[in-house]
């Protein structure tokens, strides 16, 4: 018997539209793939499901009804984490969810609870990481601009703390691996996307860029850091456990001197 591949968009919406699908035509052997990771499989026939935020509504709310909030926040998170064959991981905890009548968010004993449990433990982890390290330059156009390049998607994560935490001033936090980023404009936090340079160095903070007083602040930065650190008591292995080395390129204090 041929199986089915719905291929989607890779929003969340789009997500919830082929899971809208599953349920309305009552599809047992069935794959959701992203468009833009698209495995063909044998004897699998596809079917792009366009995205659908009525129907995409229509999951969401239910679930919402079914599940604890803590089950949808992890459902979302994991969602983010772009893992190989999340899709399907999602599709049967969510499947799982409709036909149990009671909340089974701490049932892990089943495979696919427990799955999403821990891939949202990861994305949750990352999240605060970079609430914590992310590490704003002052452009000319007088823009703090702060780019990253997380393990995953956790720019939708991160934009609240980030709009309340420097709401007096504009800011964007570009994710370069994903090729995106958020604008903050002292009112609301929009999704944009961006043209660099070919020779445009994130790692380097450029004269042709950057204002003159954010190398004043950093070359201040490095030394405060500097007079602070007891080499004596230096513990790398614990400062490495804490700050992971891949954070060090944020921060201004692991910079070369100028």
């Amino acid at each position: 018997m041929t199986g089915k591949t719905l291929i989607y968009d890779g929003s969340f919406e789009g997500f919830l539209s082929c899971v809208f699908y599953v349920f309305e035509y009552k599809l047992a052997d069935v794959t959701i793939q992203n468009e833009f990771v698209v495995q063909n499989e044998l004897f699998s026939e596809n079917e792009t499901i366009l995205t659908n935020k009525e129907k995409a509504d229509r999951v969401w709310k239910g679930l919402k009804k079914k599940a604890s909030t803590n089950s949808c926040t992890k459902i979302y998170y994991a969602f983010l984490s772009e893992q190989e064959n999340v899709e399907n991981v999602l599709l049967d905890y969510i499947s799982y969810i409709f036909k149990n009548s009671t909340k089974v968010d701490t049932n892990f004993t089943q495979p696919s609870v427990l799955k999403t449990s821990q891939i949202a433990k990861n994305v949750s982890r990352e999240k605060h990481r970079m609430e914590a390290f992310v590490r704003f330059r002052l452009t000319k156009d007088e823009i703090y601009f702060a780019s990253i390049s997380p393990d995953f998607n956790v720019l939708p994560l991160i934009s609240k703390h980030f709009k309340r935490r420097y709401a007096d001033q504009k800011w964007v936090i570009y994710d370069i691996v994903r090729h995106y980023g958020l604008f903050y404009d002292l009112k609301t936090v929009e999704i944009i996307d961006m043209e660099f340079p070919p020779d445009f160095d994130f790692s380097k903070t450029n004269e042709d860029y950057f204002a003159k007083e954010e190398f004043d602040f950093q070359k201040l930065w490095q030394n405060y850091f500097k007079s602070t650190n007891i080499t004596e008591r230096k513990n790398m292995k614990l400062h490495v456990r804490h700050v992971p080395k891949r954070y060090w390129k944020y921060l201004s204090e692991k910079q070369p001197d100028f």
